[in-house]
Order: C-alpha cells, then sequence, then structure tokens
C-alpha cells in the first residue's frame, strides 16, 4: 500500500533553496522528500532544526528565509 501525500511550497532558505517550508509550516528538504523536524538544543531552552547537520535556531531563520519566486514562461 502506498499513501502519497501533496504540500504546497511556500517559503524557502536563501542560502540553502532545497529547503522549503510548506503552507502548513512544516520544513520540507526537496532532495529527500523527507519532513525535518523542529527539535530543541540544550536543555530544550532554543527551539530551531538541525540544517545540514547543523542546528539552526529559529530566531536566526527569519533573516534567512524568502518567499519561493515565481518563473515566468518564456518560449526562447
Amino acid at each position: 500500500m502506498t499513501i502519497s501525500i501533496k504540500y504546497t511550497a511556500k517559503w524557502q532558505l536563501k542560502s540553502n533553496p532545497k529547503y522549503k517550508w510548506t503552507t502548513c509550516k512544516k520544513l520540507v528538504n526537496t532532495n529527500t522528500g523527507k519532513e525535518i523536524l523542529k527539535t530543541t538544543n540544550g536543555n530544550g531552552k532554543e527551539a530551531g532544526y538541525y540544517i545540514d547537520g547543523r542546528f539552526v535556531k529559529c530566531i536566526n531563520l527569519i533573516n534567512e528565509v524568502e518567499l519561493i519566486p515565481v518563473k515566468e514562461y518564456c518560449p526562447f
């Protein structure tokens, strides 16, 4: 049995565009198709994500996130 879920991506990281946030606020690695869970570092004080093996706080991600640019159709 196979179950397929379709998400709509809206935001991405400027420095690493393979990580995208969906409209339901889930972080997904588009290369592997896996969801990245929000975790805490240390004694549960700092919330964030492990992106490419390093912990990034949610506070620091505010400046790193951008809307996914819309690509226009060009026949040439």
